[in-house]
């Protein structure tokens, strides 16, 4: 049984390595896995306090030191004892850690040889002390480290070494369910461990961005055991998704729409390492190649090449909260900041994409605001685009505007041509709950994000024709700034290279 006991240093000398306290208290009920516990006055068995090793957090493979003969105290308060601790590098830090207030309790490992359970409370009068450890967090409040001493003129007994070895039958362990049957009788010996739960670990809190951010902020406001946690986090992942979110608010009112619609046309690539810029090799002349005739000159037009440049963009926001805010609200508020500073970062990527293909690319044969206009631009621009680039034109990417237009499109008998269950002369389907369709043959991808004007508001490609490269992982940045406020940056890398000019179409409408 794991028993934790509460308490902190409360003097501390530097004259030898030792360290002094109580390690168990009497008729004083501990919480443990086994329920509540009291050791009554004269209970232990008579013991060697030199035999007690002292390990920590009650892992026998990471001794500490042993007790010294002869200190110990029993009184009807508890026992007291002493450890002189080794000169090891573990030892010292233990010397710290209690001088320190880190680890600032005894608790022991004992057989119960009798007891009686009253209430629920087991109540042991017999027992035997087998071991002792240094602890975090015990279950008795009075059983504390009260006296440390370190010396480095002292040279120590080297405690031996324990072999690694599992906790025997009968061991009580505290992350253990144990239910424990209430009975008046005097039950069979057990063995019981009066120590915090033996942890390779601390488990992080740190479950989902959120409360990456949560603690982004504590650490930056000085919290170490933040700090910690996000230093962990980073080392594997900023965001673990196959683990439960925190819970949301009931109700958030947002109009932000999220999502990249025209990014997700075009092809992906992952930004390099390093550098405001890159460069990409480019084909300016094919070599040829022609019949010749015998004994004839074989050789045509060479092939020459160049570099395409491409400029490499920050994307970044920031928004300012008061550290009441953080401290006195709902956490739900981080989700909620989180999310919309995300859909604004994908907002910003988006429209300078936009913005790069409708300058970069080709401008389309201007045709009427109809639905003959449309099938002619996706008829005449798919075959232009496949002439210019050799890459086939799939995706329409259409602003809001034009969608509602594709929508209402019908035939000469005022039937809808996209929006139909079976759409008449079957040229695509489109619909309003869904922004993706077919149009033509072509993907449609609706993007609010494009100019609400009907011309410009279209754009037929190739997807191999442009490529974004970005950042594999979007930052998130907590300064603390002397105004009494936290500020949250959201920022990340990227690159439009637009590759093939002529695989971009840009829809021009007639006035």
């Amino acid at each position: 049984m794991l028993i934790n006991f509460d308490g902190k240093i409360v003097a501390a000398d530097v004259a030898n390595r030792t360290i002094t306290g109580m390690v168990v208290p009497f008729g004083v009920s501990g919480n443990t896995s086994a329920g509540a516990v009291v050791f009554e006055f004269g209970s232990f068995q008579q013991f060697a306090a030199e035999e007690i090793i002292l390990n920590k957090e009650h892992s026998r493979t990471d001794p500490l030191g042993r007790g010294i003969a002869g200190s110990e105290i029993i009184t009807p308060a508890g026992i007291s004892m002493s450890f002189k601790i080794a000169p090891t590098t573990a030892g010292t830090d233990a010397l710290i850690e209690a001088a320190e207030g880190l680890r600032p309790a005894f608790s022991i490992e004992a057989s119960a040889d009798e007891y009686t359970i009253d209430k629920g409370v087991m109540k042991v009068t017999a027992a035997t002390l087998q071991q002792v450890a240094h602890v975090t967090n015990p279950a008795f409040k009075s059983a504390l480290i009260t006296e440390v001493a370190a010396s480095e003129d002292d040279t120590p007994e080297t405690p031996e070494a324990t072999a690694a070895e599992e906790n025997p039958e009968g061991t009580i362990m505290e992350n253990e369910e144990t239910v424990v049957e209430a009975a008046e009788e005097v039950a069979a010996p057990a063995v019981i461990q009066a120590a915090a739960p033996i942890r390779t670990a601390p488990r992080s809190p740190i479950v989902d961005g959120t409360s990456y951010l949560e603690h982004s902020i504590k650490a930056a406001m000085g919290n170490d055991d933040s700090r910690q946690y996000v230093r962990a986090a980073d080392e594997s992942t900023t965001t673990n998704t196959g683990l439960t979110l925190a819970p949301h608010l009931q109700e958030f009112i947002s109009t932000t729409i999220d999502g990249r619609p025209t990014i997700d046309a075009i092809s992906r690539g992952a930004l390099p390492a390093s550098g405001m810029s890159f460069t990409i090799p480019k084909l300016t002349q094919a070599p040829t190649v022609a019949e010749v005739a015998e004994e004839g000159d074989p050789f045509g037009t060479p092939m020459t090449s160049s570099f395409l440049t491409v400029d490499v963009s920050k994307y970044a926001g920031a928004s300012r909260i008061s550290w009441e805010l953080i401290d006195r609200s709902s956490p739900a508020f981080l989700t909620e900041l989180l999310r919309e500073m995300g859909a604004a970062y994908a907002k910003a990527t988006d429209l300078a994409v936009v913005s790069a293909l409708l300058s970069g690319g080709t401008d389309a044969t201007a045709v009427a605001g109809s639905a003959d206009g449309l099938q002619s631009f996706i008829a005449t621009e798919s075959a232009a685009a496949y002439a210019g680039s050799g890459n086939f034109a799939r995706n329409l990417v259409a602003n809001t505007t034009n969608w509602v237009n594709i929508m209402g499109y019908q035939d000469g008998s005022d039937r809808p041509l996209y929006t139909a269950a079976a759409p008449s002369n079957a040229p695509g389907a489109v619909n309003g709950t869904s922004i993706v369709g077919n149009v033509l043959g072509a993907s449609l991808f609706v993007d609010p994000h494009i100019g609400a004007g009907a011309d410009e508001g279209m754009i037929l490609l190739a997807p191999e024709a442009a490529t974004w490269y970005e950042s594999p992982v979007r930052q998130v940045r907590v300064d603390v700034i002397g105004s009494g406020q936290i500020e949250v940056s959201v920022y990340g890398y990227g690159a439009l290279a637009i590759k093939k000019p002529l695989g971009v179409r840009v829809y021009q409408q007639t006035a």
